[in-house]
């Protein structure tokens, strides 16, 4: 059993080593030769992880064609402005079926189509089977040193679901499965844009009363877009919804909450929208939400989406924002 992976960041390791001490065979493919010369020479990831050696049976190849033969999976761990091109590249070497497993998080940067519609436009029913997706509260960081993890294996066909949920699943990484394909990754999207919001808020200086009421009313915009996007109730009170939505608007290892918190410390986006080369995933989701629903959807209220996109696209300062959500008109709950 041959599992190829693209990328070799610091997502790529974490499952690489997830699937190594399950005992499958593991080929990382990616660009960086610093790279790849660590994980093949010094065994380690020494760029994102500074003190994790891991096994001599990681390795690593910038031949995407050596990477893929007689691969069983293919994994998708490349930032998702990347993954279409990658897959054009994959689409001529495949020599079999293969299943591939996307583990990126957004939306295509060309089409604003969600990743598993992605993959789905570039390959054919006969080159691969169901798509599938791991999603769930997840950072590399501790999957890498193997602190409990639980996630859930996504695909529209159960069988898939249940064979990635076994190929992934051991003591320290639980694995779940659902067939909301929709609504799992319309969470794992719109959650990073609630990230963001809570970063600014922490940057602005704001408390835990304010993050756990930024998360709640998060929870709640999410689950009414997904819903109306054809996602289930359950799926945004589960891992793929409350669950990522609570790790990513909380730690410290989440580029999302990361990228607010500097926006939120000097009360201005522009700076950061200018110099920031790192990849920000809710930065891109919240414009490509915040079209899509005056477009689509004029008569749905998104308020948290609204003034992250206010302060990323349209130069509002995140402390009027703030003070503009809390003086809203007041309502019930639900």
């Amino acid at each position: 059993m041959k599992t190829a992976i693209l990328g070799t960041g610091s997502w790529a390791t974490g499952l690489a080593r997830v699937l190594n001490d399950n005992g499958v065979e593991v080929l990382m493919y990616g660009v960086d030769n610093r790279e790849i010369d660590d994980i093949n020479i010094r065994h380690c990831n020494y760029k994102y992880f500074k003190n994790v050696k891991l096994e001599k049976e990681i390795k690593a190849t910038n031949n995407l064609s050596e990477a893929i033969d007689g691969a069983d999976y293919i994994l998708i761990t490349v930032p998702t402005k990347f993954v279409r091109s990658v897959l054009e590249e994959v689409k001529p070497l495949l020599k079999k079926k293969v299943t591939v497993i996307n583990a990126s998080k957004g939306f295509d940067m060309e089409t604003n189509m969600s990743m598993s519609n992605t993959i789905r436009s570039v390959f054919t029913n006969n080159e691969i089977n169901s798509v599938a997706s791991i999603i769930g509260p997840s950072h590399a960081e501790e999957v890498v040193v193997r602190m409990l993890t639980a996630v859930c294996a996504v695909s529209k066909d159960i069988e898939v679901a249940r064979a990635v949920q076994h190929l992934f699943a051991n003591d320290y990484f639980r694995v779940y499965t659902t067939t909301d394909e929709t609504g799992a990754e319309m969470g794992v999207a719109y959650k990073n844009v609630i990230a963001v919001a809570s970063g600014i808020l922490s940057g602005l200086g704001y408390g835990d009363n304010a993050r756990a009421a930024l998360i709640t009313r998060g929870l709640y915009e999410m689950t009414r877009y997904g819903m109306l996007k054809g996602g289930e109730l359950s799926t945004f009170i589960g891992l793929t919804g409350v669950g990522d939505l609570i790790v990513t608007c909380s730690s410290i290892h989440s580029r999302n909450f990361q990228a607010g918190k500097e926006i939120g410390l000097s009360n201005d986006a522009s700076d950061f929208m200018i110099g920031n080369s790192k990849t920000v995933e809710g930065v891109r989701t919240a414009k490509v939400i915040h079209d899509e629903i005056k477009e689509r959807f004029p008569h749905f209220e998104a308020p948290i989406l609204d003034a992250v996109y206010s302060v990323l696209y349209e130069n509002a300062i995140p402390s009027v924002k703030v003070k503009d959500l809390m003086n809203r008109a007041l309502k019930s709950e639900q």
